[in-house]
């Protein structure tokens, strides 16, 4: 079987990417980490002033910017695990009200590990869906889009999906010049999956594909929208992936820097 054209495409220069859901033109991030300025305040002791605004104007821009009627959180969309109060409820709030009130943009989220308290911040909320933890399928056949966050086991149905999008690594490249200096860039992966590799199997509970799963989806690992949230450097050795089923999910995965440059299977880069 011949899939479609992969429906996803990045924005060039920001951690953010496009897909056509149906009729619906999706606008799609990760890991925006609302109040991690007050979080590491006092997880690390690091000062550093808001960037609430100026997070909310970037954003917004881009929606406009694509024309997007639907925003995609691919998890952390807040900072904290636990209750989600203070200063990171003010900034959810004036997102809500931004991206939905203003925008009329729905609003879909797959949580993340940092999104327990979203249900009692948003579940009654007009115009915002919170799909399970596992993750969910989008849009209809073909050009499905499977969405998670990816610090859990996804739904085997996801491998239905044309396409997988996660977000939770914040993946970034080290790269390294002739006289020993170095930077550090926020990267995408994109590869085809492995798909034993991407379903929990247990002993007594034997993983099994979907029954309309066709050929491997795509799965596409997205860089954090909040550029203050660290990340995995996905080409130093020692370096640990956290989501259980990486990388052994994507083993000929490519790397791509924002701009679109093509460092080639991550593993070489």
């Amino acid at each position: 079987m011949t899939r479609p054209p992969r429906p996803v495409e990045p924005v060039a220069g920001e951690p953010a990417a496009t897909a056509e859901i149906g009729d619906e033109r999706a606008l799609l991030i990760a890991d925006y980490h609302a109040g991690i300025e007050e979080g590491l305040r006092y997880e690390r002791g690091v000062e550093l002033p808001s960037n609430a605004d100026q997070r909310r104007q970037r954003l917004l821009a881009l929606l406009a910017d694509t024309d997007a009627d639907r925003l995609i959180v691919l998890g952390d969309l807040g900072h904290q695990i636990g209750e989600t109060e203070g200063v990171e409820g003010d900034e959810l709030d004036a997102l809500y009200e931004a991206v939905v009130g203003e925008r009329g943009v729905e609003l879909t989220i797959a949580p993340g590990n940092h999104d327990g308290d979203l249900d009692s911040l948003f579940g009654d909320r007009d115009g915002v869906t919170i799909l399970p933890a596992s993750g969910g399928v989008l849009g209809e056949p073909p050009a499905t889009l499977g969405v998670a966050h990816g610090h859990t086991w996804p739904d085997p149905e996801l491998l239905s999906a044309a396409t997988i999008c996660i977000g939770h690594e914040h993946p970034q490249v080290k790269l390294e010049d002739s006289v020993g200096g170095h930077r550090v860039e926020s990267a995408w992966l994109r590869g085809r999956v492995d798909p034993a590799a991407m379903l929990e199997s247990r002993a007594d509970e034997p993983a099994e594909l979907p029954s309309d799963a066709a050929d491997p989806p795509e799965l596409v690992v997205c860089p954090a929208f909040n550029d203050r949230s660290g990340g995995t450097w996905i080409n130093v050795e020692g370096q640990d992936f956290l989501a259980p089923f990486l990388p052994a999910a994507i083993p000929d995965a490519e790397c791509y820097l924002l701009d679109g440059t093509r460092l080639g299977p991550y593993r070489e880069v």
